[in-house]
Formats: structure tokens, C-alpha cells, sequence
């Protein structure tokens, strides 16, 4: 089933620590505590007790994060209810968005804009400097560090793939976006950003296509992706993601 291979790909997406607490499997790296790389995934129906979650609850807090979970309620529909109990306050339902990988699949960018996106080797060490910089600033988050080139060179090295757009004026990367690794067929786009002086004219849907086209060569069978929002899934839309589900980020805040 669909979701439940989404389900079972967030559980296996690669990071610093992982570990098992009840039916969670809970990610933790060591470097970076922002909220999108520490999170935990239930198990496919999974139904917790009261001590499985503050187990969990006490994994994240004693490596100084805040526990929080990502996953597809419904792979897993008894969960919210047990962590709602539990004081945990959803952050968003987000559109789950799904199509198979394919070679013709294009999202030209807008009129008079000269853009080119290519796959960046973990070799070029200045452009995954520029495609941190570019996703960062994106998603609000403080300016690069090390950690952040290690994470790039993690998925690259776990055989996912890193995608930049130049500004083929200036030759600045101005957009960026990434492709897991896949598991079993199945792998997630991911961290599409664009630099503010050259959003809204197609450089996300650009990147996205790039790499659903990526994929097709790679021989997966089932792209995905979580935009913010229905508008921002329109963007997606454009290159045939279609929504098929929901994801639920939730989270106990102090």
C-alpha cells in the first residue's frame, strides 16, 4: 500500500542516531537540533501506552531535543489520539504529494529567466556551500554551517542526489532541492528552496522536475514530497504530483 511505503521510508531516512522506543523509530542528529532532522515515525498501527510515549518523550529531552514526530496518520491512525493525551501539539497537516518518476516531465521557468539545474557532485564543495546557503535562508534557518555541508554529503554519499539552478547570467545558485535515497522503489523530494530575488517565476517546479527526472534514471518507482501548503502544492501539481494523502508534524513543546 502507498502510504504505508511512505511510512516505511521516513523510518529508515538516514541520521546521526537512530533509535527504537516502543513502536517509534526515532531519529536524532547530533549536530543540528532544528525540528525537521530530529523526529520519530510509528510503527504501520501502531497503538502507543502511556509509558511507550513518555519513553519517547524522554529520548528527545535527554539528547536536548524537542520530541516530535513526522508521519502519515493514516499508516498509523490510533497515534494522534495517545499523543494528544499526552500534551503534544500538531504543527501542521501537510499535503502529501505523490507520482511515479519520469524522463519527460519538464516545468519551464518564466518568461525572460535564464536558468540551468544540474546534479552537484559532493566534490564541489562550493556549490553545496551555495545550495545550504539557498535552503537555509528559505526555510529561515541561521546561515551554514559545517553540519549542514555533512548532511549534503550524507545524502549524496547514501546515493540520493543534490540539485542546484544557476542563474545563467550571473552563474549564482539562486535554487536547490534534494532527492533521498530511495528505499524499496520509494524515495522523498525534499529541502526545494529558491532565493528571494527569483521566486515566483517556476525555479522550484524546475528543480522538482529535475529530479523526478533523476529518479526515472534511477530506477525508482514512487516519488513524494510534503509542500507547506495547497499553494505551494500547486507549484508541484504542475509537474503531476498529485495529492494523495495527508502528513502530520506534531510535536510537545516546553
Amino acid at each position: 500500500m502507498l502510504i504505508n511505503d511512505v511510512q516505511a521510508f521516513l523510518r529508515t531516512i538516514p541520521d546521526d542516531q537512530r533509535l527504537r522506543v516502543g513502536p517509534f523509530t526515532a531519529k536524532i542528529n547530533a549536530d543540528d537540533p532544528d525540528l525537521p532532522f530530529n523526529f520519530a515515525v510509528p510503527d504501520d498501527d501502531a497503538d502507543p501506552t502511556a509509558d511507550e510515549i513518555d519513553a519517547l518523550i524522554r529520548a528527545f529531552r535527554d539528547r536536548s531535543r524537542v520530541p516530535r514526530l513526522e508521519y502519515v496518520p493514516r499508516a498509523a491512525p490510533r497515534v494522534e489520539a495517545a499523543l494528544l493525551a499526552a500534551g503534544f501539539t500538531p504543527e501542521g497537516r501537510f499535503p502529501l504529494l505523490v507520482r511515479p518518476p519520469s524522463e519527460d516531465v519538464d516545468a519551464p521557468v518564466g518568461p525572460g529567466v535564464g536558468v540551468g539545474v544540474g546534479l552537484v557532485p559532493a566534490s564541489a564543495t562550493d556549490d553545496l556551500w551555495a545550495v545550504a546557503r539557498v535552503t537555509n535562508a528559505a526555510f529561515g534557518a541561521p546561515p551554514p554551517a559545517e553540519h549542514d555541508l555533512t548532511r549534503l554529503r550524507r545524502v549524496l554519499a547514501g546515493d540520493g542526489l543534490v540539485a542546484a539552478a544557476r542563474d545563467t547570467t550571473s552563474g549564482e545558485i539562486i535554487g536547490a532541492g534534494m532527492l533521498l535515497a530511495p528505499k524499496s522503489g520509494v524515495a522523498e523530494v525534499a529541502g526545494i528552496a529558491t532565493a528571494p530575488s527569483h521566486r515566483r517565476r517556476g525555479v522550484g517546479g524546475a528543480v522538482t522536475a529535475a529530479l523526478t527526472r533523476a529518479g526515472a534514471r534511477a530506477g525508482i518507482t514512487t516519488l513524494f514530497l510534503t509542500p507547506a501548503d495547497d499553494r505551494a502544492a500547486s507549484v508541484y501539481a504542475r509537474v503531476g504530483y498529485q495529492k494523495q494523502g495527508e502528513a502530520l508534524f506534531i510535536s510537545l513543546r516546553p
